[in-house]
């Protein structure tokens, strides 16, 4: 699997995958777009093939790539994964957001309540100051 990453981490062999889902490619049909040399996207192309996702027969002197998307099931198996967990961890945020969003909208129009021990302690200071007038 990190070798599929790997070849999926440039986007240019990305945009070959693409093309190649579309249908199958010459080595220069892979390597036109890009206006790079054959020995360039021969590079690319090995790293495609070293992740198994594409397979290239060799007609004369023509080399074909296919696109083989087996491998791709296990990295998006893996993404599937964590994008649960994300998706988990981000409702459970939005729910707590909200809850506090409540509270904090309840104490803003609700007067602010004093416990009767705080309210007994500060009239009695209020008291002993009078008293020291």
């Amino acid at each position: 699997m990190d070798a599929v990453f790997h070849a999926l981490g440039d986007p240019t062999r990305r945009l070959m995958l693409r093309r190649l889902a579309q249908s199958e490619r010459t080595v220069g049909q892979l390597a036109e777009p890009f206006s790079m040399s054959l020995a360039a996207a021969s590079k690319h192309i090995k790293a495609l093939e070293g992740a198994g996702l594409i397979r290239r027969q060799v007609q004369g002197r023509t080399h074909v790539c296919r696109l083989n998307a087996g491998p791709l099931s296990a990295a998006d198996e893996w993404l599937r994964y964590y994008e649960r967990f994300w998706t988990e961890r981000l409702d459970r945020l939005e729910e707590l957001l909200r809850l506090d969003s409540a509270s904090t909208t309840a104490s803003a129009v609700a007067p602010a309540r004093v416990p009767v021990s705080r309210r007994a302690s500060v009239k009695s200071a209020t008291q002993r100051k009078r008293s020291t007038r």
